[in-house]
């Protein structure tokens, strides 16, 4: 599945109180709060997409493009560049805002603000480039490492799960379709088809990680006219400059080709991956709140969590609820990167920006506020088996008819004799559980029943007789899909998992 890359917290702190360039500094109003940051996501999740991080991404781009330029004869000396590096870190955002509100350009604004530190390397910085050099790499920087950490939950989740599914392997269970009961499966057995669906996720986010690459150097339009003129017609020497640009961002290659922006299919591809997993998310999530509905097994439930503000009594499932919320959020905003690809019009319009600037960072920090909701309530999942067997055992004489039929031709009866018995028993049975509210007596009208005479009813009542290869499936999946994956990400991770309300 490929290696895991930790994800170091940025060295650029979080805003605090930063006023927007464009706002008025005197207002006293109040600041809305996107409760992604306040409550939901991680520290980690909500650094990579800060402002601090982002500028301080581009500030590596412009000493990338500075030492590659260098590197391929152009006329930047080592000052410039150890200038540009000694600043690297030490970001004035404060002079940008400033430098914003007159140029109304935020690119060249922080060009101007780096400037300003670097006199010696201001002529040099941003040569040959276009606004979409630091912007759009810097993105699918953010991007790749997002993603990197989006996999890392996955495993953690993926391993919870799957834990959880050998646990219970062997417990039957009351299985469903159409949420009508059906033939029994067991507890074990349901959490694999939890766990395959992120299998499939972890696919999908392995083949995004691998298909990524940069934008690179490709100027104005994408035709590199600004760096063929720096380099004097050589076209080798453009063409070497945006490989070893794309290397140096730890990109495998640049984009074949490009306008202004790398294609926007590419935030679809991403998005629709991220939705995918708030997909898989929101069944796990919907099948634990109906089973903590049939109190078979609930998320955990701390000792002074309070479930109402008016019914004491309740334990409401507030994770899962949580978790179907976001995943909803996520799977709404699906649209927005594939109309902003669509509408992309010729070599690129800047409709895209807003947009993007809301959509993209949304969408990963959310699916981390899942994940990490997900890995809570898999870790701590609670079974109650004894309601478990008493809601099957509801059910499992109408799950029996068939091999009481078995049973009955066997001893010598008539199949479709036995099948109208059957069915003349199982109608008032169920017509005395809906509408009177008692237990139901099937197999005691069966075996009260001569047809059923030379038949030892009770020896259908063990759950286990229907419940198929479920416990089998468990533990080949368990060896055959999941111990692979385990094995090849056993790297110690350092991303938190702490659930905020």
């Amino acid at each position: 599945m490929g290696s895991q890359i930790s994800i170091q917290p940025s060295p650029y702190p979080l805003e605090k109180n930063r006023k927007h360039p464009v706002s008025d500094s005197a207002s006293p109003l109040p600041t809305y709060e996107n409760p992604l940051i306040t409550r939901y996501a991680s520290r980690e999740m909500a650094s990579l997409f800060s402002t601090e991080h982002r500028i301080g991404l581009w500030r590596e781009l412009w000493i990338t493009l500075a030492e590659t330029q260098q590197e391929l004869g152009l006329p930047i000396t080592q000052t410039q560049i150890e200038q540009l590096k000694a600043f690297r870190n030490r970001l004035n955002l404060d002079v940008a805002d400033e430098y914003e509100r007159k140029l109304r350009h935020d690119v060249m604004a922080q060009v101007h603000a780096y400037g300003d530190q670097c006199p010696d390397a201001r002529p040099i910085i941003h040569l040959g480039a276009t606004s979409c050099y630091v912007t759009d790499n810097s993105d699918l920087m953010i991007y790749r490492d997002a993603l990197r950490t989006i996999r890392q939950r996955l495993i953690r989740c993926i391993r919870a799960l799957s834990q959880f599914a050998k646990t219970y392997a062997p417990l039957p269970c009351l299985a469903y379709t159409h949420l009508q009961p059906a033939q029994p499966t067991t507890v074990g057995k349901r959490a694999t088809l939890w766990t395959y669906d992120l299998v499939l996720d972890l696919a999908e986010v392995d083949h995004r990680l691998s298909t990524l690459q940069a934008r690179s150097a490709k100027g104005t339009t994408g035709t590199q006219a600004s760096f063929l003129q720096l380099f004097d017609g050589d076209h080798a020497k453009v063409r070497e400059l945006e490989r070893r640009i794309a290397t140096k961002l730890g990109f495998a290659s640049p984009y074949a080709v490009s306008g202004q922006t790398y294609s926007r299919k590419v935030d679809a591809f991403l998005t629709d991956t991220l939705s995918a997993i708030a997909t898989s998310i929101h069944k796990i999530a919907t099948d634990l709140r109906i089973l903590a509905n049939k109190k078979e097994m609930e998320e955990p439930f701390e000792k002074n969590q309070i479930g109402s503000s008016a019914m004491a009594y309740k334990r409401n499932p507030m994770r899962s609820e949580r978790m179907c919320s976001l995943a909803r959020f996520v799977m709404s905003l699906q649209s927005s990167p594939v109309m902003t690809a669509a509408t992309q019009w010729m070599e690129r319009t800047l409709d895209d920006s807003a947009n993007r600037r809301l959509v993209m960072p949304q969408a990963f920090l959310s699916v981390d506020a899942c994940l990490i909701l997900l890995q809570n309530v898999s870790e701590g999942l609670v079974v109650y088996p004894k309601t478990i067997a008493k809601n099957l055992a509801e059910e499992l004489p109408f799950m029996a008819t068939e091999s009481l039929m078995m049973a009955g031709v066997a001893a010598g009866g008539d199949r479709q004799e036995l099948h109208e018995v059957i069915r003349v028993h199982s109608q008032a049975a169920a017509l005395r559980v809906k509408q009177e509210g008692l237990p139901n007596n099937l197999l005691e009208l069966l075996s009260q029943d001569p047809a059923f005479a030379k038949v030892n009813v009770q020896d259908v009542l063990a759950p286990e007789q229907y419940t198929g290869r479920a416990e089998q499936q468990v533990y080949e999946f368990l060896d055959e899909v999941i111990a692979p994956i385990l094995e090849a990400n056993t790297q110690n991770d350092s991303i938190s998992s702490e659930v905020r309300v």
